[in-house]
C-alpha cells in the first residue's frame, strides 16, 4: 500500500527537492503553500497534492495530515532574520511548528522530521579546530543573534518540548541543515543559494571573510526521508553538513571548474570594514554579518553513522549550484 507524506511549505527550496525525491521513490505526497494564490505554484498530479496552510493560522493543518503516514514540517517563515521586530519570524516559528506537530500528532502519523539549523546548534565563539555535533545547542543570550537564527533555536526546542509531554505513537526528528546550495527547481524562497547568486551576478565588489558549513539540497532531501523511515532516527537530531568551504575558496573553485562562465566572479578579498559598510544599507548581507570572520565546523557522523547518509563534496555542490544559476530560465 502506498504510504502518503505531508511536506510543508512546498514552492521553498529544499521543500520542493523532498516532493521531488519522494515522488521519485514512490510515495504520495502533499504539501501545503500558505494562500490558494499560491496554490498554482505547485503542479499538482495523481500522486501530489496541494493544501493551503499558513503558519500563523491553525485553520487548513487537520485536512492536511488526515491520513497521512509522514509529516516533513520544511516550512520556515519568510524573511531575512534582520526584521526589526524578532517576533515577525519566531512567533510564527515556534507557532507554526507546535500547528504542524498537534496537527500530526492527532492524526497519529508515524514520524514527523522537522527542519531545524545548524544555527540551533552553535556555541557563542568559534572553534580552534574542533568540530560541533548534536548536543551543543545555540544559547539565547550569546551575542550575534539575529531574528532568524534565534527563530530556529526557540523553534525547535518547543517542538522537543511539546514531544515530552506527548504519549502516543507519533516520533520527532530534526535535522539541522547548513548553507544550503545545489541546483534549482523553482525561483521560490532560494534562501542561502543567494550566496552563490551574488558571485556569479557580481553583484559583490570582492569576497568577504565568510565561511559555511556546506550542504546540498539534493542530500538534504535525502536525509530526510532517511531520517522519516529509519528506527534509529526516532527522538534524534541529526546535523546535515559535508563540508566547511571560506567564500574566497568557493570562488576559486568556480573559476577553475566553470570557466567562461564564472568569469564574473570576483576573487579579490573584501575589507571587513568595507564589508560592515555595505551591511548598513544591503539588509542581505547584514543578515550575514554575525558570521564575519568566523569558522564553525558542526559534523554530520551521526547521520553517516545511524543513518548510512553520504554527503557529496561541498565543491561539486557550490559548481552544480552555480551552473543552476547561469543556466536557469526559472
Amino acid at each position: 500500500m502506498t504510504e502518503t507524506v505531508l511536506v510543508t511549505g512546498g514552492t521553498g527550496f529544499v521543500a520542493g527537492w523532498c516532493v521531488d525525491e519522494l515522488l521519485r521513490r514512490g510515495y504520495a505526497v502533499r504539501t501545503t503553500v500558505r494562500s490558494p494564490e499560491k496554490k498554482t505554484a505547485v503542479a499538482e498530479s495523481g500522486r501530489l497534492s496541494v493544501f493551503v496552510a499558513d503558519l500563523t493560522s491553525d485553520a487548513g493543518w487537520d485536512a492536511a495530515v488526515a491520513g497521512c503516514d509522514y509529516v516533513l514540517h520544511v516550512a520556515s517563515p519568510l524573511g531575512g532574520g534582520d526584521s526589526k521586530d524578532p517576533d515577525e519570524l519566531i512567533v510564527p516559528a515556534r507557532d507554526g511548528a507546535l500547528r504542524v506537530l498537534k496537527a500530526a500528532t492527532k492524526a497519529e502519523v508515524k514520524r514527523v522530521v522537522m527542519t531545524s539549523s545548524c544555527a540551533a546548534a552553535t556555541p557563542p565563539v568559534a572553534d580552534e579546530g574542533g568540530v560541533i555535533d548534536e548536543t551543543v545547542w545555540t544559547d539565547l543570550e550569546g551575542e550575534r543573534l539575529n531574528a532568524y537564527r534565534k527563530s530556529k533555536v526557540i523553534s525547535e526546542r518547543a517542538a522537543w518540548r511539546f514531544m515530552e509531554t506527548y504519549e502516543g505513537p507519533t516520533t520527532l526528528t530534526t535535522v539541522l541543515p547548513g548553507a544550503v546550495f545545489g541546483p534549482l527547481l523553482s525561483a521560490d524562497n532560494l534562501g542561502s543559494v543567494q550566496v552563490i547568486g551574488r558571485l556569479v551576478r557580481r553583484r559583490l565588489l570582492g569576497v568577504p571573510r565568510l565561511g559555511f558549513d556546506i550542504v546540498d539540497v539534493r542530500d538534504l532531501a535525502d536525509l530526510h526521508l532517511r531520517a522519516m523511515v529509519s528506527v534509529e532516527a526516532a527522538g534524534q537530531r541529526f546535523i546535515a553538513v559535508s563540508e566547511f568551504m571560506w567564500l574566497a575558496e568557493v570562488a576559486k573553485e568556480l573559476r577553475s571548474k566553470l570557466g567562461t562562465p564564472a568569469g564574473r566572479v570576483p576573487t579579490r578579498v573584501l575589507p571587513d570594514v568595507l564589508f560592515r559598510l555595505i551591511s548598513l544599507v544591503d539588509p542581505g548581507v547584514r543578515a550575514v554579518l554575525p558570521n564575519l570572520g568566523r569558522k564553525h565546523v558542526h559534523t554530520s557522523e551521526k547521520a553517516q553513522r545511524l543513518l548510512g547518509w553520504r554527503p557529496r563534496p561541498a565543491a561539486t555542490t557550490v559548481v552544480d549550484c552555480a551552473e543552476s544559476l547561469l543556466t536557469s530560465t526559472i
